[in-house]
């Protein structure tokens, strides 16, 4: 599926979405160092989790979504690498032993056997720690812009968010789940950090609060997208990731197929593209670089 946009993939497109990622790319290493101490193995693992070839596609969403809101200052650069680090986080996270038991991250082993399960429960925290440190020092914004952005990044990670939706994912995708049930873990797992992100755009970049509900559809709309993406590729090795992880879980691919998954997150595709045209236009860069994204996805599923 291609999903129609006014926005034109150019050069001067790919020029500047290359200078977003290089930005991004260049902060990351700015905040997690090389580390002299080679012993000092929490560190070296923090930097090469967080480091580690990947999309990078949270930052750079955050990223222009906030220019698009009209905001060009470096506060965005800051909450998008500090967004990156949760996600590390969450990855080193999920792929533990007691969670999901994989091997495989971003093309790599993953950190607990590289580094062993220790060093992976301490990455995990050091990297959360790190994150909400980042926010926290952020200049230039007014102290109550601050405190919201730390109380958005501890809700999209705590019981609002990721912690609820893996305990429920862990615990109650052993089970038989209805379609709300599924998606509610799903908006939890994955689109409470999309969330996020959209909410610290909206917050450093408008304050217009009529185009915040629109900039929450897409995000949920986006979530549950991508979590069907990715439980779509579980069936199908990339050289990424493990497959075979979610065998005997309940999800959508499980209850109803992969052929009416694939139609579904179609759907969700095209929801949060409108959800992104009602705020955006067609004109802006976040459409086109969606747009990007989206028909990747639907190309790799």
């Amino acid at each position: 599926m291609t999903l129609d946009s006014g926005a034109t993939i150019d050069q001067g497109f790919t020029e500047r979405l290359i200078q977003v990622r290089a930005s991004i790319e260049q902060r990351l290493n700015e905040l997690l160092p090389e580390c002299g101490n080679e012993r000092d193995l929490v560190a070296v693992a923090m930097r090469e989790s967080t480091l580690a070839p990947g999309k990078r596609m949270r930052p750079i969403l955050l990223l222009l979504a906030a220019q698009g809101l009209g905001h060009d200052g470096p506060q965005g650069l800051e909450l998008g690498c500090a967004v990156e680090m949760i996600h590390a986080a969450s990855l080193v996270l999920d792929d533990m032993p007691c969670m999901d038991n994989a091997a495989l991250r971003r093309g790599r082993p993953t950190v607990h056997l590289k580094f062993g399960e220790d060093v992976a429960i301490l990455t995990a925290v050091a990297l959360l720690s790190r994150a909400f440190g980042v926010i926290a020092s952020i200049q230039d914004l007014p102290p109550a812009i601050r405190t919201q952005l730390v109380e958005i990044a501890a809700n999209a990670v705590g019981m609002q968010g990721l912690v609820r939706g893996q305990f429920q994912d862990l615990r109650d995708g052993q089970q038989a789940r209805s379609p709300e049930e599924i998606a509610m873990t799903n908006n939890l797992k994955t689109g409470a950090l999309f969330g996020a992100i959209m909410d610290m755009a909206w917050l450093i970049g408008s304050s217009d609060e009529t185009v915040r509900p629109g900039l929450q559809n897409f995000a949920m709309e986006l979530g549950q997208a991508f979590q069907m993406y990715d439980d779509l590729r579980d069936k199908h090795f990339d050289g990424d990731k493990d497959t075979g992880k979610d065998l005997g879980k309940s999800t959508f691919v499980s209850l109803y197929g992969e052929d009416k998954v694939r139609q579904q997150l179609q759907v969700h595709l095209g929801n949060a593209q409108e959800c992104l045209r009602q705020v955006y236009g067609d004109s802006h860069l976040i459409t086109g670089y969606m747009r990007m994204v989206f028909d990747k996805a639907a190309l790799a599923v």
